[in-house]
């Protein structure tokens, strides 16, 4: 059994997906479409642009979701379809893009919820006041007995469960900064403070959540055309109704990664599929599955081997 997986933030970088966009023409109407849905070139700020615009969390969530579609493409164009995989997901952002490759969303729907996604992440707490950790070392259990001891009245929780060596820590400034502090008293390897402009996957969400509630509310959006195992739940689902709460409760809530992992190996996936943008995930994956057949794919090669892996 094989999983498409889909990468989240982090995985940029200036000219991702162009080489698709140049070898495949479904890829290239990737591109296309996603600028026609946000009314500008997004394009060219991923192909020929600077990386700090690029980072920009409106900016970033978007490209890469249209990065892992237009590898998606190609792939399509190579003869591999979604139900190539028994089931998608996607970290954080890329849950997006797992349910836009299923057909849950269309390509335009996908890349404006994206973009509304990203500003309300970014304006529901001011520059300065929240932070991220990378926790290294300690498992989930004893991050969040940290978090806790760190919080002092503040917001301080597990945001990401990556692997089973990380733990991204997120909430107030101050309180994440206590809980790094601390993290080597607590048995960790190291602490380190991430390079982001918001505390995401925290309470502190809470106004970008009610954002996407009502965004999503008028939103078109089917059943998966394969399960995707929800970032907040580590489990399938496939109804509607249900993905729309998911979306709006992930904003809050945490990105169970290495249980979602899990989960799909223990329901017999033995092949990750890591599409679109760097290979994250596939390092989170061999460390949660060993022994387990990863693949990025993100370059025409990658795309025509993999492709080819299932012809063979």
């Amino acid at each position: 059994m094989r999983a498409f997986v889909f990468p989240g933030q982090g995985s940029q970088t200036i000219g991702m997906g162009q080489a698709l966009s140049q070898a495949y023409p479904a890829a290239k109407a990737v591109w296309d479409e996603v600028d026609e849905a946000l009314g500008e070139s997004l394009s060219q700020l991923v192909f020929d642009g600077d990386i700090e615009t690029l980072t920009l969390t409106r900016n970033a969530q978007p490209a890469l979701m249209a990065t892992s579609i237009a590898a998606m493409r190609a792939l399509e164009a190579e003869g591999v379809d979604i139900e190539a995989a028994s089931y998608v997901a996607g970290h954080s952002l890329g849950e997006y893009s797992a349910l836009c490759a299923a057909g849950a969303l269309t390509l335009a729907d996908t890349a404006r919820l994206l973009r509304l996604r990203g500003e309300a992440m970014q304006a529901a707490v001011p520059v300065g006041e929240g932070a991220m950790a990378a926790v290294l070392g300690l498992d989930l259990a004893a991050v969040r007995q940290l978090a806790a001891d760190a919080a002092e009245g503040e917001v301080c929780q597990a945001a990401n469960d990556n692997d089973p060596s990380q733990v991204v820590i997120s909430g107030h400034k101050g309180a994440v900064e206590r809980a790094a502090a601390l993290a080597k008293e607590w048995g960790a390897k190291r602490a380190l403070m991430l390079p982001v402009s918001a505390p995401f996957h925290s309470a502190l969400m809470q106004p970008a959540a009610e954002a996407m509630r009502a965004a999503l509310a008028d939103i078109a959006l089917n059943a998966p055309a394969v399960p995707l195992i929800a970032n907040v739940t580590a489990a399938p689902v496939t109804d509607p109704d249900t993905i729309r709460g998911l979306l709006v409760d992930q904003v809050t809530g945490a990105v169970r990664w290495r249980e979602s992992v899990e989960a799909m190996a223990t329901a017999g996936v033995t092949e990750f599929w890591e599409i679109g943008a760097g290979k994250a995930l596939t390092g989170m994956i061999r460390r949660i599955a060993k022994g387990s057949e990863t693949r990025s794919i993100g370059t025409p090669d990658e795309v025509a081997e993999a492709a080819a892996s299932l012809k063979a």
